[in-house]
């Protein structure tokens, strides 16, 4: 295992800092399956498909977390060089942003069923307004310009029922009409985020569309169009199977320097404290991910029934495998300027964090790393502090996007809050 120690000032929100030395390392094999109480800013982690234990080598425990109120007196900690603060706060369940091509910031509150759009002030830290763009019922989560490019002249909404979209010109902060519907029917019920991303070409949408159970519990035609990521027009015809068997895709997002679509996947629950990892990872067209059948490559659950429609070995593994049941969430490349030239074109993941687990994972916002555009396998934990020192719980990271200046904004719906992060380059 490969130990660098540095010595980490770990600076966090208005300049306070705390007197702490972390270590840079990286966790592996079996020290991969740890919990929130190693996690710390600097810390790398790798796990293999060589490292899965067998199945339910523990019992499956319920431990979910209940986050009260906490982001006024509570601070997320981060990289020396780095700062937190909170950019915007009081939603009802943020979940993912996009970023207008003017830098405005747009929101899907999914609690409250609203698109809102924030936008910072000059030279600060926090947001200068925050208008509803509109009202979409039932959950609205994904959220794609189109066409692509610096003017976009629709603002499409995937939501837990249907894919609309909405009249837009860059600068609007309301939608210039009524929604229209591109797509009537999206299973609703079970995993309810739908994530939406237009293709480089312009001339396709992706959906990511979780599935309506754990193991195909409700039956295989419970799953029809589910735990897939699914393609079709800008009006919603020639709907397709892209990529299948990813129990539960939440969000898309596209490689800056290949364009190759990448996904945040939670795998499935009930086999124990150590199995199976999430992961994020790029998808190919025609490939299937092993959902239920199979995890990560070649590994039977025995549980599920039927005929996969592959054979184990010809099931795709994912790139990136992440602590089993920390429920990885948003991603977004970094491509901006304002972090150091190390970070550029890696991706960051929101880790929502566990329930089907005794001690927790997740709870974190990490880095995970590329090499000349293909992920090492490595990731980093880079925003942590979310879980107390008796193990409650008073955020939950979902979305990340990269602001217009270039530090980050993380969405939390644990403490409702907008957390931006920025670099001033002291410690580094």
């Amino acid at each position: 295992m490969r130990i660098a120690a540095v010595a980490a000032l770990v600076a966090i929100g208005g300049g306070l800092s705390i007197g702490a030395l972390a270590q840079e390392r990286v966790l592996a094999g079996a020290e991969a399956y740890g919990d929130w109480s190693r996690d710390a800013p600097g810390v790398w982690h790798k796990i293999t498909p060589a490292d899965l234990p067998p199945p339910n080598q523990t019992e499956s425990a319920r431990n979910a977390s209940r986050p009260g109120a906490g982001s006024d007196t509570k601070q997320p900690k981060v990289p020396p060089g780095f700062s937190v603060s909170a950019f915007a706060q009081g939603f009802e369940m943020p979940r993912q942003m996009k970023i207008a091509p003017n830098g405005d910031i747009f929101l899907a509150d999914s609690g409250a069923d609203e698109i809102r759009i924030l936008r910072a002030a000059p030279g600060s830290a926090k947001a200068a307004s925050n208008d509803l763009f509109a009202k979409v019922p039932s959950r609205p989560y994904g959220i794609a310009f189109y066409p692509p490019g610096p003017n976009p002249e629709y603002v499409y909404v995937a939501t837990m029922e249907r894919l609309v979209r909405f009249p837009y010109r860059v600068g609007d902060t309301k939608a210039r009409g009524v929604s229209q519907t591109i797509i009537a029917d999206l299973p609703s019920g079970g995993h309810w985020t739908r994530d939406v991303i237009v293709a480089p070409d312009g001339q396709h949408l992706f959906l990511a569309i979780g599935s309506s159970s754990n193991i195909q519990d409700n039956g295989e035609s419970a799953e029809r169009w589910r735990a897939d990521i699914v393609e079709c027009s800008p009006l919603g015809s020639g709907r397709r199977i892209f990529a299948a068997g990813l129990r539960n895709p939440v969000t898309l997002a596209l490689n800056p320097l290949n364009g190759a679509l990448w996904t945040s996947v939670n795998e499935r629950d009930l086999l124990g404290d150590n199995l199976p990892p999430d992961y994020v990872t790029h998808v190919e067209d025609g490939k299937f991910y092993g959902w239920p059948y199979f995890y990560i490559g070649n590994h039977r659950d025995a549980r599920v029934r039927g005929t996969p429609p592959v054979p184990g070995e010809q099931v795709a593994i994912p790139d990136v495998l992440i602590q089993p049941h920390s429920a990885p969430l948003g991603i977004a490349f970094y491509t901006g300027t304002q972090f150091p030239a190390d970070y550029r074109n890696d991706l960051f993941v929101a880790v929502h964090g566990s329930w089907n687990r005794v001690s927790r994972t997740g709870y974190k916002l990490i880095r995970v790393k590329f090499k000349d555009g293909r992920a090492t396998g490595e990731y980093q934990d880079f925003m942590t502090g979310f879980v107390t020192g008796d193990g409650q719980v008073w955020g939950r990271p979902v979305g990340v996007a990269m602001a217009q200046d270039g530090a980050l904004l993380m969405s939390d719906d644990g403490s409702h809050t907008i957390w931006r992060i920025a670099y001033s380059g002291a410690g580094r």
